[in-house]
């Protein structure tokens, strides 16, 4: 009987982890209008196909993918197609990444692919 609530216990824990984890999913208005109104972590990387920079941090941040030590959301944006964005946001090149929590913007970051400098902006919105 221990076993099975020791298992329990350990596949609660590892769900629950998986379940704060870094998240990565397409940008849309609507899912970063919901996660600042939570107050949630988030953060958008404005990332372009073409740029060798974007794909470089993309795998950077593609290896903390169920990483639990590195809560919330990444949305990815289009930087060719989100004009209107980049203009409010004043986002001037690709491989921008802003982070916010909630609504309050706590770090912003562009060109750089250094996994330390990139895990730094994301963790300020802690």
């Amino acid at each position: 009987m221990k076993i099975i609530s020791l298992l329990a216990g350990v596949v609660l824990s590892v769900t629950a982890n998986f379940a704060t984890a870094l998240d990565i999913q397409p940008y849309s208005a609507e899912a970063l209008a919901a996660k600042q109104k939570a107050g949630a972590a988030v953060a958008l990387h404005f990332h372009a196909d073409w740029c060798p920079t974007c794909r470089a941090q993309e795998k950077v941040f593609n290896g903390w993918k169920g990483d639990a030590t590195v809560p919330g959301t990444l949305l990815i944006v289009n930087y060719d197609q989100e004009r209107e964005l980049k203009r409010q946001l004043g986002v001037r090149t690709q491989s921008t990444v802003i982070a916010y929590k909630g609504a309050r913007e706590t770090g912003r970051l562009a060109g750089d692919t250094d996994p330390k400098a990139l895990r730094a902006v994301l963790d300020s919105a802690k």
